[in-house]
């Protein structure tokens, strides 16, 4: 098979969501009909000990929430499938927004019983500023939510998008009857845990006990309302990012699921070129070509391994093969190359654009890094680096333990999901984070996986910007507007409040504040 017909076969796709929208519930669901599973757990499954395949560590299966990025890669009617399944956890968006660097369309899962909220909207931005196809399914139908209609006005007028349903519902919550099949001219039945009853339009009137119920009645006064005056779908404009398909359904029961997916699959894109330092580099360019998004320590704990993963954009991929890392010009061999489920591993042979692979990590790659072969020399567009908001100082508990402490927190920090800072001219550390929750994982990760027991002092909130000077007059900070340097090297001001900043700018106009520094990320060196 042709590098064009391998590129065709793959769907490399994220889901987004605020927390408990369901994410971890769906993608369970798509794993099962991958036959990658038997049954399904949901995060909700704590009690029973009954976990999501997708949250493999530890800390999640405790807490019932998602907080690191997993990939899952299954074979599906045809295609290459390969779902990334984010974090849902506001304080992890940072992770989430590298994610979504690595693929080419979104299915964003909104709950019908709360609308848009801050972290579906955070993460819709990206999508839209990256161009991303969006595909959205509309979650929890079997519970009392809000009006089909309402929720669409909400993705329009927050979202700024179009929306074209592509299927509609009679009813929610205890009067909800099955959904409309929009494209194919179909009522399908909602009969609980039984098997779904699909009845074409043509045989509906022969199904009195629907025909006579008010909600069947409303639900078709409502589709016809939606074949009149509704947006048409225009595939086009959903590659473009300018309409979303919206699909209705519940992932737990599940129901309007496997149809979704079905659907999805069939118009999702497959990988396109992507922009690079020497310009746009195409998925069937005999080349291989790829770049890190990720960096994951301790997937196998008893190892204390690293693996870095890596987003395959052109050319075919072997294992075994010789690549160069642009960054540096060093050859590397990949011998040890490995997909996923979770934290369940396979090794990969070959691989094409579109998949993602794991690659061992013996400390020398970068989140943003780039890997190619044969004579280009080229960079993929640099990934961002997002300003953190929340600072605390670190220290581990036992002095004895710094070995441990310092290679526990140059691990965890290559990960991305928190940042560290050196105040200057000192070897103090500082973590910055979006979110508290980071914090809570940090120290429980590096107790359990480092065996070091960490403090953690507030210096509170603060205004990061990084500082572009020649040389810096360290005179100029102090405790307020405290001096640290990132893992770059790169000079960074933690204000204490706006006031400070602004006054900073006034009394020192010829020094340039940036509050977004896109770099290549994390120096692999403490």
């Amino acid at each position: 098979m042709s590098l064009k017909d391998e590129m065709k076969k793959r769907r490399t796709f994220a889901i987004i969501s605020h927390p408990d929208a369901g994410k971890t519930t769906m993608t369970e669901k798509l794993l099962l009909y991958g036959n990658l599973i038997r049954s399904a757990g949901t995060v909700k499954g704590k009690k029973s000990g009954k976990f999501a395949t997708s949250d493999w560590m530890e800390i999640e299966k405790q807490r019932g929430i998602s907080v690191t990025s997993s990939v899952m890669n299954f074979p599906y009617q045809g295609h290459q499938i390969n779902i990334l399944d984010t974090p849902g956890h506001e304080d992890f968006s940072e992770d989430t927004y590298r994610t979504l660097t690595a693929v080419d369309s979104v299915v964003m899962i909104i709950d019908s019983t709360k609308g848009i909220e801050a972290q579906t909207l955070k993460l819709f931005k990206v999508c839209r500023m990256r161009g991303i196809p969006i595909f959205t399914f509309i979650n929890k139908l079997d519970r009392e939510g809000k009006d089909p209609f309402e929720l669409l006005d909400e993705i329009e007028e927050v979202l700024d998008i179009q929306t074209c349903p592509m299927n509609w519902p009679a009813g929610m919550g205890k009067r909800f009857l099955g959904i409309f099949n929009r494209q194919k001219e179909e009522f399908v039945k909602f009969n609980g845990d039984e098997d779904e009853t699909i009845i074409s339009y043509a045989q509906l009137e022969e199904h009195v006990e629907l025909t006579e119920n008010g909600v069947f009645q409303d639900a078709r006064e409502e589709l016809a309302l939606l074949d009149e005056a509704g947006d048409n779908f225009s595939l086009d404009d959903v590659l473009a990012g300018e309409q979303t398909p919206v699909f209705f359904g519940s992932a737990l029961a599940p129901f309007g699921v496997e149809t979704f997916f079905n659907t999805f699959v069939s118009m999702a894109p497959a990988p396109g070129p992507r922009k690079s330092t020497e310009g746009v580099v195409s998925p069937d360019h005999p080349e291989f070509s790829g770049f890190i998004f990720k960096i994951q320590a301790n997937m196998n704990p008893a190892h204390r391994d690293r693996i870095a993963f890596v987003r395959v954009c052109s050319g075919k991929f072997e294992r075994g093969m010789e690549v160069k890392l642009s960054r540096t010009g060093k050859s590397i061999k990949l011998a040890q190359s490995q997909q996923f489920v979770a934290s369940s591993r396979g090794t990969v042979e070959e691989a094409y654009a579109g998949d993602i692979i794991g690659i061992y990590d013996p400390n020398i790659y970068r989140i943003g890094d780039t890997l190619v072969t044969g004579k280009d020399k080229f960079e993929y567009d640099e990934l961002p680096q997002f300003p953190p908001e929340l600072f605390k100082k670190v220290t581990a508990k036992n002095v004895m333990k710094a070995k441990q402490f310092k290679k526990g927190l140059e691990q965890l920090v290559q990960e991305g999901a928190i940042q560290l800072f050196k105040r200057h001219r000192t070897e103090s550390y500082i973590l910055g984070a979006v979110g508290e929750l980071q914090y809570e994982v940090f120290q429980y990760r590096m107790k359990n996986e480092y065996n070091v027991e960490v403090m953690l002092e507030s210096i509170g909130e603060r205004i990061p910007r990084w500082l572009q000077v020649d040389q810096v007059d360290e005179s100029l900070f102090d405790e307020g507007n405290l001096l640290v340097r990132d893992r770059e090297e790169n000079h960074l001001v933690l204000f204490r409040n706006e006031f400070a900043l602004n006054w900073f700018k006034e009394k020192h106009p010829d020094m340039k504040l940036i509050d977004l520094f896109e770099v290549n990320s994390y120096d692999q060196t403490m």
